[in-house]
């Protein structure tokens, strides 16, 4: 019994090595690996924190200061504290603004992209479409042609001789690129 015991204590000590990370990534393994040990346990992944959000003004204000003569030298710090609380109100409500400005110019133009690719998708399935009726007109064009032209070639084989030669010429280059 004794020597199962020792044999089960050095694996436990052997499996809780301490092992301290000296980079990000060595950090980041360990994290990994430590997960990867029970795959079933799920893994912690934190909420996003709430944005902050100043404290909003009092709707009425019982200590009005005023810039009389009477004011005490404490209640400087009183004003200072709530002048700062105000400038932090202020600069969230900015803040908050131009996000939501940003955030509609964004909008607009994702939209403007949208409609400009559907624009050019619609032009070209246009361009596909036109493309599609000219070659099955040709297609159509070339079947009665050869239809007629099987009729043709059996009075006069010698014309289609002539019509060969003339185009043998005419693909001929009449200069050659790069040549002095």
């Amino acid at each position: 019994m004794a020597g199962a015991e020792t044999d089960w204590a050095t694996a436990l000590c052997e499996s809780k090595k301490l092992i301290i990370a000296k980079t990000p990534a060595e950090e980041q393994r360990l994290k990994l690996e430590r997960l990867m040990r029970n795959p079933d346990k799920p893994a912690p992944i934190p909420e996003r924190p709430r944005d902050w959000n100043p404290r909003a003004p009092p709707e009425f204000v019982r200590d009005v200061m005023g810039s009389s003569a009477g004011a005490g030298s404490g209640e400087f710090h009183v004003y200072r504290h709530l002048r700062r609380r105000e400038y932090q109100r202020q600069d969230f409500l900015d803040k908050m603004s131009d996000k939501v400005k940003q955030d509609i110019d964004y909008l607009d133009k994702v939209e403007e992209n949208k409609k400009a690719a559907d624009d050019r998708t619609a032009k070209r399935r246009k361009k596909r479409d036109k493309l599609k009726m000219k070659k099955m007109s040709a297609k159509k064009a070339k079947e009665d042609s050869t239809k007629e032209g099987d009729e043709k070639s059996s009075s006069s084989s010698s014309d289609d001789d002539d019509d060969k030669e003339a185009e043998d010429d005419a693909e001929a280059p009449s200069f050659v690129m790069g040549r002095k």
